[in-house]
């Protein structure tokens, strides 16, 4: 009986979510949080480029050449921490049960 009650939880916790709630969570998606990493990606690319700019402006200076190694890289690792909080953003909307299509703002 135990099991079964474990078993059928998530079942009841997610009939417990109010439909005002999910339409709630779905328009502070649609329009604070896709923006913002929206912003955000685009901050993470213009660091990359500027280190690409950087780091071919001056090949024979060694010190401009590493600051630019170091803005790519940060800048390639910004671009993919902003992916994959779309990704984990996408995964908690579907979770609790709201309508997934709110991610798609592009």
């Amino acid at each position: 009986m135990r099991a079964l009650f474990f078993f059928l939880l998530p079942n009841f916790a997610f009939a417990a979510i109010p439909a005002e709630v999910l339409t709630f969570v779905g328009l502070i998606s649609t329009n604070i949080l896709n923006p913002l990493i929206a912003l955000m990606f685009g901050l993470a690319t213009a660091y990359f480029i500027f280190g690409v700019v950087q780091y071919v402006w001056d090949p024979d200076n060694e010190e401009a050449r590493a600051k630019g190694q170091r803005s790519m890289i940060w800048g390639i690792i910004g671009m993919v921490i902003m992916v994959s909080v779309f990704a984990i953003m996408r995964i908690l909307i579907a979770t609790i049960g709201a309508d997934v299509g709110v991610m798609n703002y592009v």
